[in-house]
């Protein structure tokens, strides 16, 4: 093959040398814009899996690579003066103008075509010349920008400024230290790169750099007042500088990354922020991974395929890790004043990617600190202690999340909800959630859905709280009330989800008269002042059949764009009037019915709210907006926060992931200072425990493992050889409390 590299970092050169050593009869061309010593930034991090895809595919390299490396396997965390340190983490870093030096010698050697100083030809004239086109050309690569309408990328530019320095002393471990000054927080991360010599990144919000004068200094001033933000870290000693300026980072993804046969590669096609790790790992394994492939495949164009359905998974993973890390750092301020032991800790744990178990794995003794500091007793998983809301005491932090089930005939709920929620109280989570429980016919979604309007309403969820306060006695089992809104009267879920009835529908009312759907979903009446006050009356008299039915907890349903959530999002709602408007006037009608709601509700039982606290939409609800319409309900008495999100809009783009709504809990929590429940996929026990001893959310709410596994809370109890009273085993279902052995796999 004839092929053209456009780029000279790590990736670039690294493929170009892979390439070459296949097949040495390929024609392998590189260019780069800069000289070949020149480079910026200083040290770069390789992981141990990195590493061993090199030893495989260029032991000369990996050779060579070894002998300059440092390792290190502590993490500390400087929290206003104290040291912790965290071990077991195991990183390898060496110099990157040194990985640029063993990588052009390695090129040379194996006769690949190295032009420095010199700009490579566009890549579509290089396409037309060469079998393949590798587009190395980094974050702000032409050949990218050059096909935009084939590459579809999105650059993010996000909320912080970084500089990128290094001091002349090893430090002896992976080192975030904080400088809480006049401006406002600034933090270093701190790595080394030699025996002499360690990066060192100082980082800060924009806004933060701005009153600091750093945007007015040019590089020698930036040193210096770095090095006054962490004289004590410092010692006297200097930082240095390598063409430093102050930047923001910028998160790059594209929806393709090959076009004919040019394929992007590295920071070229995607980013993933440094407190995660390093961009040249990245470029380095999709080196490996593209010049595997095209030895592999009979043509390139396959090649190209099966190198990005390869990495494409493998890379948003990353991007999704390194996000939750770049908004926990943007959000520091909100983390600052925990207790040090569990800021530590929610700082190791903030990727998502390092958990409570993973973490127990690597030092014992530090999670075991963190959890004495946070009062946890010895041998109980964070997940099994208790939590008090008013005069109820959860046993434990798990809820099952509300879910609807479509299965109720005229609002009226069966054995099937007697079954499924009974089910789910015997498998022991602490607090189990009905679905959404509709205020009247008109407030459903379904035909199917359950109501709370009716006398035959009350006598049959009357069967599921004796049966949950008799048989599965400790579980508490709580009611969330609702109005449909504008997403009402359509199909049951799997018969077509937020499609309306073919026939049998009922008018629909909401904020504004603007469809879900335009032109799929029915116009909605915007509500009159009779009719709100109407409504809030429905909401009053199934509160107080609540009550008279024993559940123990309220939520009241303001989100996912039914009719209260509706009212919230300015999507939704364009109203002129009391109701509409700015944030004030959308929170008057949620909060007008909360407050009649918990006029009724019994004093020493708890209520709750669900919000969605984005809409994932340009233009809809913020996350600071969230913030606000939070406290407001906390204000008015709310005793904990249901932070969802999303499901507002039809087009909304939501950032899928692990945890991916925690963010939005754990900023609640430490700014308004109340009590949240998180959800969003958290789908595992370490999760759990995770987000309980971070501090980043009071309680979980799982619902699809709980479909798979009703007795999802004991078995986790089960996995972790927990026997306390945060999961205690049914009387009959006790035999089965141990795992069931079984057969030999080997």
């Amino acid at each position: 093959m004839k092929v053209a590299v456009i780029g000279g970092g790590p990736g670039g050169l690294y493929t170009a040398a892979l390439l070459k050593r296949q097949d040495p009869g390929h024609r392998v061309t590189l260019w780069e814009r800069n000289a070949p010593d020149d480079t910026f930034g200083f040290g770069v991090v390789l992981s141990d899996e990195t590493l061993g895809g090199i030893e495989s595919a260029d032991p000369v390299v990996h050779r060579a690579l070894s002998e300059e490396y440092v390792r290190w396997d502590d993490i500390d965390v400087v929290h206003r003066g104290r040291a912790l340190t965290s071990g077991g983490h195991g990183f390898a870093a060496l110099g990157r103008r040194r990985l640029l030096e063993i990588l052009h010698e390695r090129c040379r050697a194996l006769g690949v075509t190295l032009h420095f100083s010199t700009e490579a030809p566009p890549a579509a004239e290089l396409a037309r010349s060469h079998d393949l086109v590798v587009a190395a050309d980094g974050v702000r690569s032409r050949t990218r920008d050059a096909h935009r309408d084939v590459f579809r990328p999105t650059l993010t530019t996000h909320r912080c400024r970084y500089i990128w320095l290094a001091a002349d002393f090893a430090l002896d471990a992976f080192r975030f230290e904080l400088a809480e000054t006049e401006h406002g927080l600034m933090q270093l991360h701190g790595y080394p790169f030699s025996p002499h010599a360690s990066t060192v990144i100082v980082e800060m919000r924009e806004e933060v750099w701005r009153r600091a004068g750093l945007d007015r200094c040019d590089e020698d001033a930036s040193i210096e007042q770095c090095g006054k933000y962490f004289a004590d870290f410092l010692g006297g000693r200097p930082l240095r500088s390598n063409h430093s300026a102050w930047t923001a980072f910028r998160t790059v993804v594209n929806e393709r990354w090959s076009h004919g046969n040019t394929v992007l590669l590295g920071d070229a096609a995607h980013t993933a922020h440094f407190s995660i790790g390093s961009g040249t790992k990245l470029a380095v394994e999709d080196a490996l991974a593209l010049t595997a492939h095209l030895a592999d495949r009979p043509t390139v164009a396959e090649a190209l395929a099966a190198y990005e359905a390869e990495r494409g998974p493998v890379v948003a993973s990353t991007q999704r890790a390194a996000r939750a890390s770049l908004e926990w750092f943007e959000n520091l301020a909100v983390h600052v004043d925990q207790p040090p032991r569990r800021f530590a800790f929610n700082l190791l744990t903030r990727s998502r990617r390092v958990t409570h178990d993973n973490l127990r794995l690597r030092d014992a003794d530090f999670v075991a600190a963190v959890e004495r500091e946070a009062g946890i007793p010895p041998g109980t998983p964070p997940m099994f202690t208790p939590f008090r809301l008013r005069e109820l005491t959860l046993r434990n932090r798990v809820v099952v999340s509300p879910m609807d089930m479509y299965s109720a005939v005229d609002g009226t709920p069966d054995d099937f909800h007697l079954v499924h929620l009974g089910a789910r109280a015997l498998g022991g989570a602490g607090l189990v959630m009905t679905e959404m429980v509709c205020v009247s016919p008109q407030g459903r979604i379904t035909p199917g859905c359950t109501g709370l309007y009716a006398p035959e309403h009350e006598d049959a969820w009357r069967r599921v709280t004796d049966f949950v306060h008799t048989r599965a006695p400790g579980t508490a089992i709580g009611v969330q009330l609702g109005h449909s809104g504008r997403k009402g009267s359509t199909r049951l879920m799997w018969e077509g989800i937020d499609q309306p009835l073919p026939d049998g529908n009922w008018p629909l009312v909401a904020a504004s008269p603007l469809p879900y759907r335009p032109g799929v979903n029915q116009i909605p009446k915007a509500l009159t002042g009779p009719e709100l006050a109407a409504i809030r009356e429905q909401f009053v008299r199934s509160a107080q059949s609540a009550a008279r039915v024993g559940f123990d907890l309220l939520e009241l349903h303001c989100a996912h764009g039914y009719l209260l959530s509706g009212f919230l999002s300015p999507l939704s709602n364009r109203r002129d009037d009391a109701y509409g408007g700015d944030l004030e006037g959308r929170l008057r009608y949620p909060l007008e019915v909360f407050d009649a709601v918990r006029a009724v509700w019994p004093a020493e039982r708890p209520m709750t709210v669900r919000i969605s606290a984005t809409d994932w939409a340009v233009g809809g609800t913020t996350a600071d907006d969230a913030v606000a319409v939070a406290r407001a309900f906390a204000d008015h008495g709310a005793d904990a926060i249901d932070v969802s999100t999303g499901q507002v809009v039809p087009d909304e783009q939501p950032a899928y992931g692990r945890s991916y709504q925690t963010p939005f809990a754990d900023r609640i929590r430490h700014e308004v200072g109340v009590p949240v429940v998180a959800v969003g996929a958290i789908s595992s026990w370490d999760d759990v425990n995770s987000l309980i001893l971070a501090g980043r959310a009071d309680l979980c709410a799982l619902a699809r493992p709980h479909l798979y596994d009703p007795n999802w809370t004991l078995h986790a109890a089960a996995d972790q050889g927990y026997t306390g009273p945060g999961a205690p085993w049914p009387q009959p279902y006790r035999a089965g409390s141990r795992k069931p052995p079984t057969g030999r796999t080997v």
